[in-house]
């Protein structure tokens, strides 16, 4: 019988105290069973915590990323995020699987998660068995289907078209108990990130939708989503209104308002409206539709966990204003690269040094593709070189799970650490100390 091998491209993340020693250069990810790819994502997930970035460095010295996880952090924001919101929290994994960051996350009381595809629902089950799991990809193989509703107890599910249906009726052999959720098309946005282009049903078709999932819908529900990084509290109100325009169309009862994600952080030279006027929006606006009798869902993740983690770079070196660092687009700094996004960094100098004046560099990555570059601004001491090391902070969502092996840089490291994080977002701070 011939036997599979799934090779894995990235090298997991593995806890600093285990890589003996950081400044070893093996950068190739060696094939494993991939039977054995999740043990091996939970490695050393015991192992204790230094107390801070600036001591991690100088006891590690590290050759190569280091992914600093804030426990603490990514709990409060789970908390803040849950008391301010009016109904279910369903973590989006995708914004960063790391089986730590789903246990702080769980510390701070998510039991919802929003997972799109067969691997986020295994890894998700196996740590929470009694976590609630929706499959919220609009777009699904049939063998998922089968493996998340026979296999791991999945109800909810996602779809947009007729097509979608009628395969999540014969995939789970036309249960009674599903929660069917209609996924709702919105125009293109104000949103760092326009997700308009791929998924949802327009206003028309999701009415359609809604009355021909309802005889099979244990649960019937509608979402939305108003794109990723959104910085108007508005757009949802707006968004909540197509829907509530939607489901009068449709006639139907709906028992379900998923309002998605998008809600924002903070960036360099980007501060977001506090967590409580998006909050107040979507109250205000379920109001006003008279859609508070229905039960009420978002699918924050960016919001949790951006702040979570920093990643400490090593300069190689220095050309003028640009810096040549050990990581880049192809590994943790990908939203650096073309989509622009701007990071707090800072100077990690182990023993100190001289107070420079801070000026503004650019960033060139490990690999030898020349677009891996990152414009920055990045604000730096003037006399930063080769050998320092460099916190960038505000990498907790999509940094850890973009990283590639191309060119073969795919080796990182992961502690823990009790700073905070390198900027704060309105509305978390007050419990930002849960653990």
């Amino acid at each position: 019988m011939t036997e599979y091998r799934f090779r894995g491209a990235v090298a997991p993340l593995r806890r600093a105290e285990n890589v003996a020693p950081l400044r070893r250069a093996e950068n190739a990810a060696p094939l494993r069973r991939a039977e054995n790819a999740a043990p091996l994502l939970r490695a050393a997930d015991a192992a204790p915590a230094p107390a801070t970035v600036d001591g991690a460095v100088a006891a590690l010295r590290p050759e190569m990323p280091l992914h600093c996880l804030r426990p603490a952090t990514v709990a409060g924001a789970a908390a803040a995020f849950r008391a301010a919101f009016p109904g279910d929290v369903l973590y989006a994994v995708k914004c960063n699987p790391e089986p730590a960051v789903l246990r702080a996350l769980w510390r701070g009381g998510v039991r919802h998660f929003d997972c799109a595809s067969a691997g986020e629902v295994r890894l998700v089950r196996t740590m929470f068995p009694e976590a609630e799991i929706h499959f919220m990809h609009p777009v699904k193989a049939r063998g998922a289907i089968r493996e998340a509703f026979g296999r791991h107890g999945v109800r909810d599910f996602v779809l947009d078209s007729a097509e979608e249906l009628a395969k999540l009726r014969e995939e789970t052999g036309g249960a009674a108990d599903l929660g069917l959720v209609v996924r709702l098309a919105l125009p293109k946005g104000g949103a760092v990130y326009d997700l308009s282009g791929k998924f949802g049903a327009t206003e028309e078709a999701a009415a359609a939708l809604l009355r021909a999932a309802r005889p099979h819908a244990g649960q019937l529900g509608l979402s939305f989503h108003v794109g990723s990084q959104c910085l108007d509290p508005a757009a949802y109100a707006r968004a909540i209104a197509r829907a509530a325009a939607v489901i009068r169309a449709a006639g139907v009862v709906v028992d379900i308002l998923d309002v998605g994600g998008g809600f924002p952080v903070s960036y360099p030279e980007v501060t977001p409206p506090p967590l409580r006027d998006f909050m107040a929006a979507i109250a205000d606006a379920v109001a006003e539709h008279g859609l508070g009798h229905m039960t009420l869902w978002a699918e924050p993740g960016r919001a949790l966990v951006a702040g979570g983690t920093s990643v400490v770079v090593q300069v190689q070196h220095r050309r003028g204003d640009a810096l040549f660092v050990n990581d880049g687009v192809y590994g943790a700094l990908s939203d650096a690269g073309a989509p622009g996004f701007r990071f707090p960094v800072r100077l990690v100098r182990p023993g100190g040094g001289g107070a420079a004046p801070v000026v503004p560099f650019t960033f060139f990555g490990p690999s030898c593709d020349s677009a891996d570059r990152m414009e920055g601004p990045f604000l730096l001491p003037a006399d930063v070189g080769e050998g320092d090391w460099i916190e960038v902070g505000q990498l907790g969502a999509y940094g850890a799970c973009l990283r590639t092996a191309f060119n073969g840089f795919d080796q990182a490291a992961l502690v823990e650490v009790a700073d905070p994080p390198l900027l704060a977002t309105p509305g978390y701070a007050a419990l930002a100390a849960v653990a």
